[in-house]
């Protein structure tokens, strides 16, 4: 661990940089309700800030390794947050909720272009093996993943215009760090076809565990893009108020759980038990937390007890999922990661976009009995596309390796 923290500048910086654009995935979650009550939105309009941003990010996923074997590392990583920057600048400033809705679509290419590289700029950049970088980028993850929403929290809870404008400093800094730190490669990277992912769906295996991906993902985002409503609601009930600052507090326990789990738990659970088994087991237990969900949605201490409770089986099923993606063909692990992150991702744009009409339609407890519904889908797919992966037993991967497969994988 020791050697992970004692990197040339150009790692630190990438690692810099990396932390801030995970900190955007929940950045915008605890100024939802403000959004929706300042600019007059409905809650389906505020939600639909997180489904430009994935949709657009899912797209763009299934590109990302073909445009970085053709600009390189580092200009991607340069392109990537330069996007978000002008984006979350431009968000900053929006006067309407349709206005930053386009803009956080924007946001999330420049987030897939940086995100998909970054971890092969820290290798590349890193002193000696690459296991100390990939463990300071597993760091940077886990710390982006938990105070995102602390931060947006903070700063939303003085006007919800500051989180966007912080995200745009701080990637700013980055930017700067970057170009001054980190040099350009002297070797050029090996082309990519650019429809490598696309293809890479051909593969059975691949192509069973992206369907587990996307109900997964469906129910991820149902808890992390839906739940400030019924929070403030539930709050509201009992004559208090949460506000930007509260539920920035209660997802901050979210993503310290998902991130403990994911670096520490998962392993833990996959050596024992195996992979598949580890994502079958966790799959129940999510789909118990959302039913549970639905029943105590009106109760704020029911709420986010399960909320810190699913942030900790979020956390296994990220690991143990984007490692049996790794695990379970023999595509080039970018080609993978693409295709894998491409289909997922719409899951989480499909949930942030139906999530508020169901409620509109059917009551607040409707969207977590949605999710239930797509975690038993998850796990029946994995149960039809069993014989598709045999090569999937126990993990056999080296720590070091273990380590880079997860982070290959975005882990979101």
């Amino acid at each position: 661990m020791a050697d992970a923290f004692h990197q040339p500048k150009a790692v630190w910086a990438i690692a810099f940089a990396a932390t801030v654009s995970f900190m955007g995935i929940g950045l915008v979650d605890p100024i939802l309700p403000a959004i929706s009550n300042e600019l007059g939105a409905s809650h389906t309009q505020a939600m639909l800030l997180f489904t430009s941003y994935l949709f657009i990010t899912a797209i763009a996923m299934f590109f990302t390794s073909w445009i970085g074997s053709r600009l390189g590392t580092r200009t991607t990583l340069l392109i990537g947050l330069a996007l978000i920057v002008v984006f979350a600048g431009l968000a900053a400033a929006g006067t309407s909720v349709d206005e930053i809705i386009g803009l956080r679509g924007g946001w999330g290419l420049g987030n897939a272009l940086f995100i998909s590289t970054a971890l092969a700029a820290i290798v590349g950049a890193a002193a000696g093996t690459s296991r100390g970088a990939i463990m300071l980028y597993e760091t940077a993850l886990g710390i982006g993943m938990a105070f995102g929403p602390l931060l947006g929290g903070v700063l939303g809870s003085w006007t919800w215009r500051a989180p966007f404008a912080g995200t745009a400093i701080l990637m700013a800094c980055g930017f700067i760090a970057i170009v001054t730190m980190l040099n350009k490669p002297a070797e050029k990277p090996a082309r990519i076809s650019p429809w490598a992912a696309i293809r890479g769906l051909s593969n059975p295996a691949l192509r069973t565990l992206a369907l587990t991906a996307v109900f997964y993902n469906f129910a991820f985002f149902a808890m992390l893009a839906y739940s400030p409503f019924p929070l403030e609601a539930a709050a509201a009930a009992g004559g208090g108020e949460l506000g930007s600052m509260g539920i920035g507090s209660v997802f901050f326990g979210w993503g310290v759980g998902l991130a403990i789990t994911s670096v520490f738990g998962a392993p833990l659970l996959t050596r024992a038990f195996g992979l598949v088994r580890t994502l079958v087991i966790t799959l129940i237990g999510l789909a118990v937390v959302m039913a549970l969900l639905a029943v105590f949605h009106t109760s704020l201490v029911g709420m986010i007890v399960l909320i810190v409770i699913g942030g900790l089986l979020q956390g296994i099923m990220n690991t143990a999922l984007t490692e049996t993606v790794m695990e379970a063909t023999d595509l080039p692990r970018s080609v993978a990661s693409s295709a894998y992150s491409g289909v997922r991702f719409f899951g989480g744009a499909v949930s942030s976009a139906v999530a508020g009409p169901i409620a509109a339609a059917l009551g607040a407890a409707a969207p977590y009995l949605f999710a239930v519904i797509a975690l038993l889908l998850s796990i029946a797919m994995l149960g039809i596309g069993h014989k598709h992966l045999s090569r999937v037993t126990r993990p056999h991967l080296s720590a070091e390796a273990e380590a880079e497969a997860i982070a290959e994988g975005d882990e979101i």
